[in-house]
């Protein structure tokens, strides 16, 4: 059977009655070695491979496998020494052998990488030339391998042969006369690794010529124990490709820093990384993937990130001039050596957080302007919500685009939030948030569609997500939305019924409770109010007509009444009383006595402070000739002071102290409506002598006959009667009520905890009473300690004798 010396023959295995001729060892060795010649010239058109495996094979039986193995392997060796090895290293140009750089031959890039593609092409050749010759000797020699070298233990004749190739071809040394000189294998890894540079600084290079030779490194061992870690690529070349790549890498990220803003490094290292996973698929090996990436990771990532973080392009640029895009890229790059993305988290965390105090400082310094400043400060107030919204949806974008919805910066951004707005220093926004709701309540949501207004409603419980101390809002909460109630100022009470629906499912129906009650009182008053007016139809027929009245009745210890802090002081002093009008007093007491028909032992406070009244007022005509009326809406308190004018003659006046011992009402509250009856331009009803901005002791006040208004409704509203923010004082004054508001949550948590524990050290009912109070405040250790030693003192509470840590018993 002829076969081409390229092809690889379909041999049978010879019949077992085969008769030969017991011919000595060198007859059938010198058969088969000028075979083995013509195979590997490529001259073996005439050989029959059926005849080479038969006499092969009766060697083998002869128990000549020994000597048929060695005589292979002595002909492999000639073979690569005199003619492989001779052809290789003619393809060494004396150049090859200088180090890179070193001027040898003044040649160009171009230059050195068409000898070195000539000098690899030509291995490659001489490898694949080999392996084929190899394989064709191993189908040939197919009876050895299983019998001999199986029974020995020895390698295989291919596997030897390649054995054999890196001992004659790759290991020796490359120039002939000189055997202190590199090995072939050597000068391999060399062009490679310059090979991979030229590319790195743009040049085009035959990957595929490099990928050949990579392909013999890892199909050569370094000695005759074939594994993973001996492979020729493993031990020689990878190890060389890492240390060079470590080093331009060390000084390709100088130059980045140097050249390129925190953007553009970004985007170079990310092309770079992607060049090198590029090419172990196209010119290396795939098992240097992992170890090249770390190269490059440490090299520009690991060891540049702070620096590129803080540099003056890095992420806090990137966050004020809005690049989401270059911020994705710096995420990434962290996240490729940091699951926990901490030092880009810790970059983001500080921003947020200077970002937020620099908001906090400008209302403080506003703050710190004193009282003149509260309307600034409260339009400031509204202000500082609305930018702190802004700077939320700022980085809620950041958050999607740039960190690729990371819940590990979603707990970032949430605590940087909370920690600018619960920050000890500014201690304003439970109050502000409070504020910035009132105001859309009462205008922000007018003409806006549901989802607008859904909008709106969410954003605000977004922030009072973030509030530490969740008693302080409700405390503000309640002031203002009872406001908004009895001056009747929402523009949507469905809004307002939503709103505290959201922050029911946020904070719960402990939260709410009292909010809820607060429209139950409205609703429940609705009614009354219905009632009382049949029941004074009924009175009218047989008296006087009485005043129109709208009552609205309201649970003590539910609505912030700021003149009587609780019921308890109301039935504890005598209730100032306020001198009413007759008509006025006559519609109370009516009211009065038709409540206590309907729950009887119940007791009424009349409120004037937070009620409004409307009446007609008669000013004189022109020339004397009839009048002219205006229908004037005032606080209760403003009709109580324009009813004393209404007999005074004209040109008559009342002093100040004539006006509050004919009313009655406080004089804080009486400087506050006269100043809106004689000093507000629009609203002149009274004329005050001396005229001035404010309200004192000594000025006269007269009924105002020359005040014209183009309304005929004109409404007259007290200076500060818009919620607004508290001066320092009022929130000085607001901490005193809140502390003691606290001490007696405190309390009441204490009880419920020792009453369940009956016995516990101080140290066990301080943490357990922070952890019942942790969603409402974090209560002072200090305040703690104080209302263990007043429940002590009430007997609530008694010391363990001789207890070692000191501890306290519930008393029964």
């Amino acid at each position: 059977m002829n076969v081409h010396s390229r092809g690889k023959p379909k041999i049978r295995a010879p019949r077992r009655t085969l008769v030969t001729n017991d011919d000595d060892f060198q007859t059938t060795w010198s058969q088969l070695e000028a075979s083995f010649g013509q195979i590997h010239s490529k001259n073996a058109s005439s050989i029959s491979y059926e005849t080479l495996y038969r006499l092969g094979y009766r060697l083998v039986l002869k128990r000549k496998g020994e000597e048929l193995y060695n005589g292979v392997a002595n002909f492999e060796r000639k073979w690569l020494t005199n003619n492989v090895q001779a052809e290789v290293k003619s393809l060494l140009a004396p150049s090859l052998l200088a180090p890179v750089g070193s001027g040898a031959g003044a040649l160009s890039t171009v230059e050195r990488r068409e000898l070195g593609e000539r000098f690899l092409r030509g291995l490659k050749q001489a490898y694949q030339d080999h392996q084929v010759c190899m394989n064709m000797l191993g189908d040939v020699l197919m009876y050895l391998d299983r019998v001999y070298c199986g029974e020995n233990h020895v390698p295989s004749i291919y596997t030897r042969a390649m054995q054999l190739f890196r001992e004659c071809v790759l290991d020796v040394p490359a120039e002939e006369q000189n055997p202190h000189s590199v090995r072939i294998l050597d000068v391999v890894n060399s062009i490679i690794l310059e090979q991979v540079q030229m590319e790195r600084d743009g040049e085009i290079i035959e990957k595929n010529i490099l990928k050949s030779c990579v392909y013999m490194l890892e199909g050569l061992f370094v000695d005759a124990q074939e594994s993973e870690e001996k492979k020729l690529y493993n031990v020689t070349f990878e190890p060389l490709f890492l240390r060079m790549s470590r080093d331009f890498y060390h000084d390709e990220a100088e130059r980045l820093i140097r050249e390129f803003d925190a953007g553009g490094y970004c985007r170079q290292t990310k092309k770079r990384l992607g060049e090198e996973l590029d090419r172990c698929c196209s010119t290396l090996s795939e098992s240097t993937t992992q170890k090249i990436q770390a190269v490059v990771e440490e090299e520009l990532i690991t060891n540049k990130l702070n620096e590129l973080i803080n540099m003056d392009s890095g992420a806090n640029y990137m966050i004020i001039n809005d690049k989401a895009e270059d911020l994705g890229l710096l995420y990434d790059l962290n996240a490729q050596v940091d699951n926990r993305k901490g030092k880009l988290s810790n970059a983001i965390h500080c921003q947020i957080i200077a970002m937020g105090d620099a908001l906090n400082a400008t209302i403080l310094d506003i703050a710190a302007s004193g009282p003149q400043a509260a309307n600034g400060l409260t339009d400031a107030a509204i202000q500082w919500v609305d930018r702190v919204l802004t700077l939320k949806d700022k980085f809620d974008r950041f958050h999607e685009v740039s960190f690729r919805s990371d819940h590990i910066f979603q707990t970032t951004l949430a605590e940087s939030f909370h920690h600018f707005i619960n920050a000890p220093a500014f201690g304003r926004a439970a109050e502000f948030i409070s504020l910035f709701i009132d105001e859309n309540m009462k205008r922000g949501i007018k003409d806006k569609t549901d989802a607008e207004v859904d909008e709106v409603l969410e954003k605000a419980v977004v922030l009072i997500r973030y509030l530490k101390d969740q008693d302080s809002f409700e405390m503000y909460y309640k002031k203002h939305l009872s406001k908004r109630l009895l001056m009747h100022k929402s523009v949507s009470l469905d809004a307002e019924k939503l709103m505290i629906s959201r922050m029911k499912m946020e904070l719960g129906n402990n939260f709410t409770y009292k909010l809820e009650s607060m429209f139950k009182d409205m609703s429940t008053s609705e009614g009354l109010t219905s009632d009382y007016k049949d029941y004074v139809s009924g009175l009218e027929s047989t008296g006087p007509r009485r005043v129109d009245m709208i009552v609205s009745i309201l649970t003590g210890v539910t609505w912030p009444l700021e003149s009587a802090s609780s019921m308890e002081e109301l039935s504890n002093k005598p209730q100032q009383k306020v001198i009413y009008p007759d008509a006025v007093n006559r519609a109370r007491e009516d009211f009065e006595k038709f409540y206590g028909q309907r729950h009887a032992g119940r007791i009424l406070f009349w409120q004037p402070n937070m009620g409004t009244a409307d009446m007609t007022v008669r000013f004189p005509g022109k020339n004397g000739s009839g009048y002219r009326q205006h229908e004037l809406s005032v606080p209760t308190y403003g009709m109580i002071i324009l009813m004393l004018f209404a007999d005074l003659p004209s040109g008559e006046s009342l002093s100040f102290a004539e006006i509050q011992a004919g009313t009655n009402i406080p004089p804080k509250e009486l400087s506050r409506n006269l100043q809106a009856l004689s000093v507000a331009p629009k609203t002149r009803i009274l004329r005050k002598e001396p005229m001035s901005r404010e309200v004192n002791e000594t000025d006269r006040f007269f009924f105002n006959e020359g005040f014209t208004s183009q309304f005929k409704k004109v409404k007259v509203g007290l200076i500060a009667m818009r919620n607004r923010a508290e001066t320092v004082a009022e929130q000085e004054e607001t901490k005193k009520a809140q502390d003691k508001q606290r001490a007696l949550v405190i309390e009441a948590a204490m009880v419920r905890i020792m009453k369940g524990r009956k016995t516990l050290s101080y140290s066990q009912l301080l943490s357990a009473t922070i952890d019942q109070l942790s969603s409402r405040f974090k209560p002072e250790i200090s305040m703690m300690k104080a209302r263990i030693d007043a429940l002590i003192d009430r007997e609530y509470l008694a010391r363990v004798d001789d207890a070692s840590p000191p501890a306290v018993r519930y008393v029964a």
